[in-house]
């Protein structure tokens, strides 16, 4: 059984200044919960008896059998699965040493959940085990993120930090992608296995501010034919395109 106080803990972690207080973040169903059961450990497990059933996960005191009614109470789905774990946050810190010989996510700005989320998944797909946040890009442990990663968050690290030290700090010459609408076409041109991917905000792109820092400007080309077609590609979708080209190129 569910508490009052406990539910209203739960619901409250909506926010990202209680997350953030709290250091604790919300994750929901069997896919993402035993993802990350993989490398952290739960501060809290609240599940229906089908899941402990299935999984022989062993049940501590503070730990919590609970009906399928009160598991959708204390839900952020609006289809509820099993079970939610209450995890800490992480406190990961990357330095450009960490970085060197990999591929790496910059994202400049993305504020929508669910494309975050969505890129997460991405990176988690392509081998890309780290992702630079602005500070302004969405919360990574918003319980939307989280579900939208599908159990990539439990895999890629994202940091939050300003990006202009980020970039200062980057050894000279390592090479800086980003995608803008007069970049040379991604398919003709050469391609790293290592270096910086930055992807730019929903609506504006690439700040000013970051893109002086990018040296090697690219773009997704259209295959419209001379036919009316949209303007461009939804950030978390382009983030797709072109980490399968620079993995296509290994």
């Amino acid at each position: 059984m569910i508490s009052k106080n406990l539910l209203k803990y739960i619901r409250s972690l909506e926010l990202k200044k209680i997350r953030r207080k709290e250091g604790v973040f919300v994750a929901e169903g069997p896919k993402v919960v035993e993802e990350l059961m993989k490398r952290y450990t739960p501060n809290r497990l609240i599940a229906t008896e089908e899941w402990w059933d299935a999984t022989h996960t062993v049940q501590r005191p503070n730990d919590c059998v609970v009906s399928d009614e009160e598991l959708r109470k204390a839900s952020f789905m609006q289809h509820p699965q099993q079970v939610i774990a209450l995890f800490p946050i992480p406190q990961p810190e990357v330095t450009s040493e960490s970085l060197a010989g990999n591929l790496t996510l910059v994202l400049d700005g993305v504020q929508d959940p669910g494309n975050l989320g969505t890129i997460i998944r991405v990176a988690d797909w392509f081998g890309i085990g780290t992702i630079v946040c602005s500070p302004d890009s969405a919360d990574a442990y918003n319980p939307k993120v989280v579900q939208a990663s599908m159990g990539g968050i439990a895999r890629v690290t994202v940091v939050y930090q300003d990006l202009i030290g980020f970039f200062e700090s980057l050894p000279s010459g390592t090479p800086v992608y980003g995608t803008f609408l007069d970049g040379n076409n991604i398919y003709e041109q050469e391609l790293t296995p290592d270096g910086i991917i930055v992807m730019g905000n929903e609506g504006n792109g690439i700040s000013p501010e970051v893109a002086r820092f990018v040296n090697q400007r690219l773009l997704i080309p259209s295959f419209h034919d001379g036919r009316e077609t949209v303007d461009s590609l939804n950030v978390a979708i382009a983030t797709a395109v072109t980490c399968a080209e620079f993995r296509r190129r290994l």
